[in-house]
């Protein structure tokens, strides 16, 4: 069943080498929530578990932020997440968009410590929250 524009599931993925942070998000509420980031090995996550979360949310579209630098300039990671945005696409066969995802790792510190001091903050949950930004800023760009 294909859901319209506005109405779909939407992975969102915040792309690191060590660790990746993975959010769901609803078009028609515009709001994400955090999963359980992804540990990775120099980028590669273990497919047998994002194969898991996809059967789960079965998402009929994933966003992939794209780590640039302040000047809006590539840098290496850069090049590694839209790998990664191309494997989704190849592996799950949804269409992937890519996010520019400049301070979300910066808002998403300073919410989680909002929440609840220096324990919240740990790597994992920290990359699932900016996943959750980098999801929220691209459905507030669709639909604003």
């Amino acid at each position: 069943m294909s859901k319209s524009v506005g109405q779909r599931t939407v992975l969102g993925f915040d792309f690191g080498k060590k660790s990746i942070g993975v959010a769901v998000g609803q078009e028609v509420t515009g709001t994400a929530s955090p999963l359980h980031a992804l540990k990775a090995i120099d980028g590669i996550p273990d497919w047998q578990k994002l194969q898991q979360v996809f059967d789960e949310w079965q998402p009929q579209l994933a966003v992939v932020g794209l780590p640039l630098n302040m000047d809006g300039t590539n840098q290496d990671i850069t090049f590694a997440a839209k790998k990664f945005a191309n494997r989704l696409n190849a592996k799950y066969r949804v269409p992937v968009e890519t996010c520019d995802e400049r301070l979300t790792t910066v808002d998403a510190k300073a919410q989680l410590f909002e929440m609840g001091g220096y324990k919240k903050l740990e790597k994992q949950k920290i990359d699932s929250a900016s996943a959750c930004l980098i999801l929220e800023s691209w459905m507030e760009s669709q639909f604003s």
